[in-house]
């Protein structure tokens, strides 16, 4: 599938940069001390943890490896009033407008040292984003409307009746994507492009006394089930050791893995993807799809001229490929399948495209 990205927001100096830099194991943001510092929007391909990868690669003896990837957008700070333009506003909200989902990004720490524009309140951090995200969908959806009131064959339209809904429900500041909706108004609902329509999680930036006692840590944002706690200062400096200093600097915190993998397997699950993999001599790779695709579209992703001229996949599951180690194993013992083009791929599915070209 093409690239999956994720823009990180939040209000100024809430540590948006410094995650960034975490993620991408590398100071590529400013992340100074003052509001608008990324004025710009850096751009950062991450690799997702993958622990299956250099197993698969044992077995098919390769040395190379290529994970999935997402790709991570550390977008310039929002204030109160963006969406009429205040601060860096309209082009905070036009980089959201071309990511795939949202992290939102809230202050949990404390440090008079940082300067802090709006609420110290990680609920009001939230909800003061979430508020812009709305006004500007409502003019989006108020402009459709006033198109589309002198026209009598819209206004009796599917669509029309939808953007109704939506602006009653958008006024009462519930997100798009909360909104009840039938399957037909699901698809008729990416004709908008709506802001809030958007899949999204919240990352609590946490101080590093906070960090250390993780386990214990409870951060309640009304009508949302999981906030992930992450120390972005933490993260950073976890980010610059090498691999064995950071298993030392984790075990000393209480942590088997860095919060980072947290956040992005959160950004996999958001978008509802999951993986297959390819295994062979030349190299062993995960590939990114959606949940519930079908075995021709997912040959697509590896090449576009894989979906006509698919002919059958055989596939392994990862346990299996494991327990007999390798292909030829996994056949012997009768545990290769070959699957058609309406096959729904499974997560961790080892798969060998057959393919007419």
């Amino acid at each position: 599938m093409s690239s999956i990205s994720i823009g990180i927001v939040g209000l100024p100096n809430v540590g948006k940069s410094t995650l960034f830099n975490a993620l991408l194991g590398r100071a590529v943001a400013d992340a100074s001390n003052y509001p608008f510092c990324t004025i710009s929007p850096n751009v950062g391909v991450v690799e997702v943890p993958d622990a299956k990868l250099p197993v698969l690669a044992k077995i098919v003896n390769t040395a190379k490896i290529v994970p999935a990837a997402v790709e991570f957008v550390d977008i310039a700070g929002l204030v109160k009033g963006a969406s009429q333009g205040a601060g860096l506003g309209n082009q905070f909200l036009t980089n959201i407008r071309e990511c795939q989902a949202i992290c939102h990004v809230v202050r949990a720490f404390t440090d008079p040292s940082v300067v802090k524009e709006g609420s110290t309140d990680p609920q009001a951090d939230f909800e003061v984003i979430c508020a812009e995200l709305i006004i500007k969908d409502l003019e989006t959806v108020d402009k459709y409307l006033d198109s589309a009131k002198n026209n009598a064959k819209e206004k009796i339209t599917p669509k029309f009746f939808l953007a109704q809904k939506l602006k009653a429900e958008l006024e009462k500041g519930i997100l798009a994507l909360n909104i009840k909706k039938t399957d037909e108004e699901q698809e008729l609902l990416k004709e908008f492009f709506l802001l809030t329509a958007k899949p999204y999680f919240i990352v609590a930036n946490v101080d590093e006394d906070t960090y250390q006692n993780i386990s214990d840590f409870h951060l309640q944002v009304t009508n949302f089930e999981t906030v992930i706690p992450v120390c972005a200062k933490i993260e950073f400096e976890l980010s610059e050791l090498s691999q064995g200093d950071q298993l030392n600097y984790l075990k000393d915190l209480g942590m088997d893995q860095p919060g980072l993998v947290r956040v992005i397997q959160k950004a996999y699950e958001v978008l509802g993807l999951q993986s297959f993999y390819t295994a062979g001599v030349k190299e062993a790779r995960a590939w990114t799809i959606k949940q519930g695709t079908k075995a021709a579209q997912a040959a697509g992703v590896i090449h576009t001229d894989f979906i006509k001229g698919f002919i059958m996949a055989d596939i392994v599951s990862f346990a299996d490929f494991n327990m007999h180690q390798g292909w030829q194993g996994a056949k012997n013992a009768g545990c290769l399948r070959h699957e058609g083009r309406e096959y729904v791929m499974h997560p961790d599915d080892v798969v060998e495209f057959k393919v007419n070209t």
